[in-house]
């Protein structure tokens, strides 16, 4: 048995058009308000209008936020999540929703999730994913967990290689330009990675991390014949991540299919991570769905 949390932010359930937001790999539900991870796209007069929708957003169960873990991830898929997620919008008595829109990993379950039932939603907003993992995830995942079993800080070392995924090395010269911490006596670049393998280490537990990372890998929705939603798909010129190549075969292939989808490009020398950064190009980007 799994435990399935969730918060709504907006308007009261059915007094309104349902937008599901699903979470990246350190993501949780609190998607906006005070700590949300996405409040400048969701909230009061933002992007997502919580004046007019719903917002409602599930914990991937085990990744701790809850308070719910599970030790055998290995035996936990993106569709077993998808599933869940679907079963919980039964249990609300929610048939079908506006939207559902997610980040990366969150992208990666909107996608099974409107494979799945193929009714579920309206619009599909898939931000930074592909609809499968490539091998270039399923590598880097690999080195992830490899980390998370044998090093002797495991959350704080997977961290900092996963910030490597997540950027680019314009960015880091952008921000960093080889300039040095003086009273730590290294580069700046080195102080900013050990800062957020710190920060991580502090807020994560490592059977959470373990099954996030595992489910990255597992993404694979290969029946797109089966999508019935109106796709908006975003990606990031430089993400070395889930690729921008990647993401606009999921557009050709749609657009064979006969499917109503549209593709658009975040323009950013952040990489993956841009989809949290590039608040003022995404909101552009779905505003008008949401209008």
């Amino acid at each position: 048995m799994f435990q399935l949390s969730y918060e709504t932010f907006g308007k009261p359930l059915y007094d309104a058009p349902i937008v599901l937001v699903n979470h990246a790999l350190t993501g949780n539900s609190t998607v906006c308000g005070e700590n949300g991870w996405w409040k400048d796209l969701i909230g009061n007069d933002k992007a997502i209008d919580t004046n007019k929708y719903t917002v409602l957003a599930f914990n991937i169960p085990g990744n701790g936020y809850d308070g719910f873990l599970i030790e055998d991830y290995k035996s936990i898929s993106v569709k077993d999540i998808a599933e869940l997620f679907i079963s919980g919008l039964k249990v609300l008595k929610i048939n079908q929703v506006y939207a559902i829109i997610g980040g990366s990993l969150g992208g990666g379950i909107s996608w099974q999730m409107a494979e799945l039932k193929p009714d579920v939603t309206k619009h599909l907003i898939p931000v930074a994913t592909h609809n499968v993992s490539s091998d270039w995830i399923i590598a880097n995942c690999l080195i992830q967990e490899q980390m998370l079993l044998n090093s002797s800080q495991p959350i704080h070392d997977a961290r900092l290689h996963a910030m490597l995924c997540y950027r680019t090395p314009s960015s880091f010269k952008a921000r960093f330009n080889r300039t040095k911490n003086e009273e730590l006596k290294v580069f700046n670049v080195e102080s900013w990675l050990f800062h957020h393998g710190n920060k991580l280490q502090k807020r994560f537990q490592l059977s959470a991390y373990k099954l996030m990372n595992h489910l990255l890998r597992t993404i694979n929705v290969e029946n797109l014949q089966n999508i019935q939603a109106k796709v908006t798909l975003v990606s990031i010129n430089t993400d070395q991540f889930f690729t921008d190549e990647d993401i606009k075969e999921s557009y050709n292939r749609l657009k064979e299919l006969k499917k109503e989808v549209s593709y658009h490009v975040i323009d950013s020398i952040h990489g993956h991570d841009a989809f949290l950064i590039e608040y003022e190009q995404l909101k552009k980007i779905i505003k008008p769905i949401f209008n």
